[in-house]
């Protein structure tokens, strides 16, 4: 699975970007599982019969924190924030994957030390 769906998947699951497989509880685990099964499941409903030329518009257009910092979480109204590492970076909600703190942007923080 790449950034976007793993990104949704956590939101869906609500659950930390951070949060190490070993430490996930029982119910976050079926929660996890249940989110997998929903956002994957409706991505491929979503993408039956269109073309290969709008597969990427219509996956863009369904994400709901994927690609999307600085918007407003579609739960809860809080900013969609990001957290950029290496080549990679991933959205994220802190009220509903956080409890409300944000995530330290790596890049950034080496350079502030």
């Amino acid at each position: 699975m790449g950034n976007a769906y793993s990104d949704e998947v956590l939101h869906a699951a609500r659950l930390s970007p951070f949060k190490p497989a070993r430490g996930l509880t029982g119910s976050e685990v079926v929660a996890l599982h249940a989110a997998l099964v929903e956002v994957l499941g409706a991505a491929v409903q979503r993408v039956a019969g269109v073309q290969a030329a709008q597969l990427r518009d219509d996956k863009r257009s369904a994400m709901r924190v994927h690609g999307r910092t600085g918007s407003s979480c579609p739960t809860c109204g809080d900013t969609i924030r990001e957290v950029a590492f290496a080549t990679k970076s991933l959205q994220y909600c802190p009220t509903c994957q956080t409890g409300g703190r944000p995530l330290a942007d790596r890049r950034l923080s080496r350079l502030l030390k």
